[in-house]
């Protein structure tokens, strides 16, 4: 099984995190998924960047 990702910010996996999710790129609120570089990032940013999800089942 691989390493969990955890929250850039509050080093929690995103089930426990607590932080305001929003997107670093776009700073949209919608659709936000934490992603492999522990930043969280909306689906369009996510794809636009190439950036894998944390969690692929929740994509």
């Amino acid at each position: 099984m691989g390493t969990e990702i955890l929250c850039s910010q509050c080093d929690k996996p995103e089930w426990q995190c607590l932080c305001d999710k929003y997107c670093g790129v776009c700073k949209s609120w919608d659709n936000v998924t934490l992603c492999a570089d522990g930043q969280y990032y909306c689906s369009a940013c996510r794809e636009a960047c190439d950036v894998d999800p944390a969690n692929p089942d929740r994509s």
